[in-house]
This record gives C-alpha cells, sequence and structure tokens, in this order.
C-alpha cells in the first residue's frame, strides 16, 4: 500500500471539495471535513478518509440530504430538539451543542436530541466538546439493527455508542472520556476488513444462522456480537431509548443501512446531556475525581479512558497524517 504525508490543511480542503462536488453545501462539507480530521488524528481510521467515499456517494443517491438546513427548537428551558433534515448529523450536533452548553450552565442540566439525522462518526468528539464548557457531556447515538439479542438471529439494535466526557475543571482539559458501542467493536471495523479483505478477529460477530463468523461479509449479513452479552445488548437498548424513542428518530429495525444505497434517509437520532458539576453543591467534584482517576492509573500498565486517542493526537502533531495514496486520488478526484 502507497502512503502519502498529508498536512492537515490539505486533507479538510480535500474532503470538503469532494463532498461540494457530490452535492453538499460548503457548510456541510467544511463540518465533515472537519471530523474526519479528527477521526484521523485520533487513530480511528474507520471514521477517517475511509469513510469519505460513502459520505460522497450518500450525498449523491440521495441518502443524505446534502443542501439539509438543521432547525433547532427549544422546548423546555432545559431541553430542546433539532431536527436534522436528513442531513449529516455533524451540522444538527454544531447547532445543538452551543445551546446545550448555555442551557445548562444556566440549568444545572440539560438536554437536546437530534432525529432524521444520520451517523453521527466518532460520537465522543461531540461529548468532548461539551467537556471543553466545563461541563460534563454524555451522548446517545442509535443506528440501522445489526445486534440481534442474545440466544436471537434477528438484529433488533444498533452498534449504538454511548459516550462519557469529563472535564478537569481545573484546566479545562478532557480529563476522561469513555466512547463505546454496545458491541463487540463497530461495525465500521467490520467493513474496513471487508474493504482489506482480511478475515475477522473471532468472537466478533455471528452469521444469518446464529453461528460465529470471521468472514467481514457473512458478518454484515448477519449480526454482530454485543459486548459482554446480555450487558451489552441492554447498553443498547438504553441507548435506543435515548436516541430513537426519546428523540423521536427511526428505530434501528426501521432506520435504512449506513453502508450502501439501499433505502433513503435513515432517519436515526443523538441525545446530548450537559450538566454542571458545580451544580450540587459543595461535592467536592475536581479533588473526588483526581482521586478515583489516579488510583485507576496507578498501575503502570493501566491506561486511563480516552487516553490513547490523547498520544495519538500527540503524535500526529509531531509527524504529520499519512494518508493511502489510492484513497486519497479517490477522494480528490471524483466528480472531476
Amino acid at each position: 500500500m502507497a502512503m502519502i504525508n498529508l498536512s492537515a490543511e490539505a486533507l479538510v480542503a480535500g474532503v470538503a471539495a469532494a463532498l461540494e462536488r457530490s452535492g453538499a453545501t460548503p457548510l456541510t462539507a467544511q463540518s465533515m471535513a472537519s471530523a474526519v480530521l479528527a477521526a484521523e488524528l485520533d487513530g480511528i481510521a474507520s471514521h477517517g478518509l475511509a469513510y469519505v467515499p460513502i459520505y460522497c456517494q450518500h450525498v449523491e443517491c440521495g441518502k443524505v440530504n446534502g443542501q439539509a438546513k438543521p432547525d433547532l427548537k427549544i422546548i423546555k428551558p432545559a431541553t430542546a430538539r433539532v431536527d436534522a433534515d436528513w442531513g449529516f448529523a455533524h451540522p444538527a450536533i454544531d447547532l445543538a451543542i452551543p445551546h446545550l452548553q448555555t442551557a445548562a450552565q444556566t440549568q444545572g442540566i440539560a438536554s437536546v436530541t437530534i432525529f432524521n439525522s444520520y451517523n453521527c462518526g466518532v460520537l465522543g468528539h461531540h461529548t468532548e466538546r461539551i467537556a471543553q464548557s466545563g461541563l460534563i457531556g454524555l451522548g446517545f447515538t442509535n443506528a440501522p439493527a445489526s445486534i440481534a439479542p442474545v440466544g436471537g438471529k434477528r438484529p433488533v439494535i444498533g452498534t449504538n455508542p454511548y459516550s462519557l466526557a469529563i472535564p478537569d475543571l481545573a484546566t479545562g482539559a478532557l480529563r476522561l472520556l469513555i466512547d463505546q458501542s454496545a458491541s463487540v467493536v463497530a461495525k465500521s471495523e467490520v467493513s474496513a476488513y471487508k474493504r482489506r479483505n482480511e478475515p475477522l478477529p473471532p468472537g466478533w460477530a455471528l452469521d444469518a444462522t446464529g453461528r460465529p463468523t470471521t468472514d467481514p461479509e457473512a458478518a454484515l449479513a448477519g449480526s454482530m456480537v454485543p459486548a459482554g452479552g446480555a450487558k451489552g445488548f441492554n447498553t443498547g437498548l438504553m441507548t435506543e431509548m435515548f436516541a430513537a424513542i426519546l428523540a423521536g428518530a427511526h428505530l434501528g429495525i426501521d432506520a435504512s443501512p449506513f453502508a450502501g444505497t439501499q433505502g433513503g434517509p435513515p432517519k436515526t437520532g443523538q441525545c446530548f446531556i450537559a450538566i454542571d458539576p458545580n451544580a450540587f453543591g459543595d461535592n467536592q467534584f475536581a479533588a473526588q475525581l483526581n482521586r478515583l482517576l489516579e488510583t485507576v492509573a496507578a498501575e503502570p500498565e493501566v491506561r486511563i479512558p480516552g487516553e490513547r486517542r490523547q498520544k495519538n493526537r500527540q503524535h500526529f502533531a509531531q509527524h504529520g497524517l499519512r494518508a493511502d495514496s489510492d484513497l486519497w486520488k479517490n477522494i480528490t478526484t471524483s466528480n472531476q
């Protein structure tokens, strides 16, 4: 595989241009390009450049409304909802988060739901933005059904990630980031193995008959294994409650796939909750958080959740980004 060096500026410009050529507005294209860069900097390649051709394809086929204009409606002082207008999730989230932050700082706790939406990429990037304003950020996003109940064969819920971001109140930096799906691994990872024509690690997926498989094609036609068995499935149900039912979005069983061109807009949803840790009296939040995380990290081989992403960012800041030259050529020459 031939690789090329790529600056952050070149990546954002190239991705944004590709999305605009496919039919996205400049504002949407810039939001998505920034999200792709963030995924690459965090070392999450499955949501980085590899996803750009799919994004472009989905604008072109109408699965995503590239001209969407998200609309925010305030319901109560601490709640609001955003209609993503069948567009990408990111511009809708960009609209939601500033309002969410202001409402939480005023009310102590606030929530915003998003419907008529799409894949929101790396969920932790959005909760991290909430934490950067000194708030606890909690996020949920549902996805097309790909996980069957334990003992079942028919997928009922998606991989349905949730994320928790905790700020360092003294420095404003991110202190803890939990970002995980209800499945053993994100479905995008299975798609990445399929593109590379590589077998899956055991324990990731089941085929359509409910049997374990290492064949990516069979896995995509079957179901993902929930992390921790029934406990992981229950986590996915929790996410479905917040991101689909509370948000008024499509259930995973009704959403069209995030891959391929079949079906119209998936109309999935997101839910974000922001909490002011100073709104609960003298709880010694900072001191207790420090004590807990210092105890977690006391042993040399233990890592605080989110730490690897921070180290990846530092590495790429020093050494720059690398990209598959064929993939980059595909992105920068598509629709020309």
